[in-house]
């Protein structure tokens, strides 16, 4: 795949996760402000969330939009700090973005499936 095709699909891929995860974050602050004005315990929010299909599916797709966001955004932002010759920043920023997508989801699994992990 060519350059300006690569560079192409990444930003797109960027601003689709930013304009879900900006949403996503919305929701996210909303619940967990009604949840504080409800003074819901900690306890009280797991047993509403634990096998909750919404909130589960919802949760995982924050996670992934977050995984893929953060490292093209780094990539960005190492490709014009780092050297031009330095060839490992798809790789460290992969890596970072699996990094995040694994234990993003291992946090949502342990939340949202029924009886956590």
């Amino acid at each position: 795949m060519s350059a300006p095709v690569t560079q192409t699909r990444l930003w797109l891929v960027q601003r689709l996760s930013g304009a879900f995860l900006a949403a996503a974050v919305a929701v996210h602050l909303v619940t967990m402000i009604y949840a504080m004005k409800e003074g819901l315990s900690a306890a009280e929010i797991l047993s509403r969330t634990q096998g909750n299909l919404g909130w589960f599916v919802f949760y995982s797709m924050f996670v992934t939009a977050a995984a893929l966001h953060a490292p093209i955004g780094l990539r960005t932002v190492l490709t014009e700090v780092l050297p031009k010759s330095w060839r490992g920043i798809d790789g460290a920023v992969s890596v970072f973005g699996l990094i995040l997508l694994v234990t993003g989801l291992r946090a949502v699994f342990g939340l949202y499936a029924p009886g956590g992990l």
